[in-house]
């Protein structure tokens, strides 16, 4: 059996290697579908925080958070 720190470090090896092969379309694609997916875990941990809120409630603080994380450096 591997040690975990072993297995992890092939891991990164492999996911450079996929990585390397993308075309800079296929990164960018790959960078909107892991925005969704962190503003989908954000709502549902909202959620989670958050259970007595109505839908309108709850959708305007995770505008309100959203904002927050925004750069505002451009």
């Amino acid at each position: 059996m591997e040690p975990p720190l072993q297995k992890s470090r092939e891991n990164h090896q492999r996911m450079l290697q996929i990585l390397r092969r993308m075309t800079p379309q296929q990164k960018l694609e790959q960078v909107f579908k892991l925005n969704e997916r962190t503003l989908e875990l954000m709502r549902v941990g909202l959620r989670m925080r958050f259970p007595h809120l109505d839908e309108a409630a709850l959708h305007q603080l995770y505008l309100q958070m959203r904002a927050r994380c925004h750069n505002k450096n451009y």
